[in-house]
């Protein structure tokens, strides 16, 4: 079994590191990951300027892999089309040191990477731990959960261009109720920005803000991981509402030429 890991939080990030060990013991890994800190830059590609692929040892591990100066999705690319010398069974995006729950999915590089590979038909998993302040324990904890459940996905047919966004609580192992099959939840933030003065005399600004209290049923991925589950969320890359279609042909829109003459929908 050949994986690709890949994350958002850098090479040298504890999450990628843990997460390489604990999957190194049951498959053949490449890791190729951004090489600094690339948070929240959701799905963006670098397309202005090169990218630079360098060969490092990850710390503490002993694993060769790939840092490049790129995005989460950039790294993806580049592994399959340019680094990898095989195409990898499955790709792994962690684990990620925070949540990537709800509408915050969209923001996430960790769930881009994933989706990149969804995208170019392979399947893909997306690991989070869904807390802060989190210590070593948390992450070797998070990186066996990701192992057992990944000798459990791999013998299923993941449908293309699907992938799976697991969340998994920062608590003991033994406190740990059970999976929960989930949808997103809801997220809601008071955003605000802080104003700040440069030396040069030049605003700048900090984004912050907190969430709101947002209501989550059961079922919902917020609700799982409170509860103590392991959310295992479907994703898929086609965002088209389609239950919308029909309504939005019943608008009729049309526009008009030179003449004043309309064109409506086809």
């Amino acid at each position: 079994m050949n994986i690709l890991i890949t994350n958002d939080d850098g090479i040298n990030s504890i999450g990628l590191r843990t997460l390489a060990e604990e999957i190194s013991k049951i498959a053949n890994i490449a890791v190729v990951a951004p090489d600094r800190e690339r948070s929240a830059i959701s799905h963006a590609i670098t397309m202005h300027k090169p990218l630079r692929a360098d060969r490092v040892i990850i710390p503490d591990t002993g694993i060769s892999g790939w840092k490049i100066n790129g995005t989460p999705a950039d790294c993806v690319k580049l592994a399959l089309e340019a680094l990898l010398d095989f195409t990898p069974d499955l790709v792994l995006s962690g684990i990620n040191s925070g949540p990537n729950l709800a509408t915050d999915v969209i923001y996430s590089g960790t769930v881009s990477a994933a989706s990149e590979a969804a995208m170019s038909g392979i399947p893909a998993i997306a690991l989070s731990i869904a807390g802060h302040e989190l210590d070593d324990f948390c992450f070797i904890s998070a990186a066996s959960i990701a192992s057992k459940l990944l000798l459990q996905i791999i013998n299923q047919n993941l449908p293309e261009n699907m992938l799976l966004n697991i969340n998994i609580p920062p608590a003991d192992p033994s406190i740990i109720k059970g999976i929960a099959i989930t949808r997103l939840g809801n997220i809601r933030y008071v955003n605000s920005f802080d104003r700040r003065i440069d030396p040069r005399g030049k605003a700048y600004y900090w984004l912050s803000g907190q969430p709101v209290d947002n209501t989550n049923d059961k079922g919902s991925d917020v609700w799982a991981v409170k509860n103590n589950y392991v959310s295992v969320t479907p994703l898929h890359v086609d965002l088209t509402k389609y239950e919308a279609i029909d309504t939005i042909e019943s608008w009729n829109l049309e526009i008009a030429d030179e003449n004043g003459v309309g064109r409506g929908n086809e």
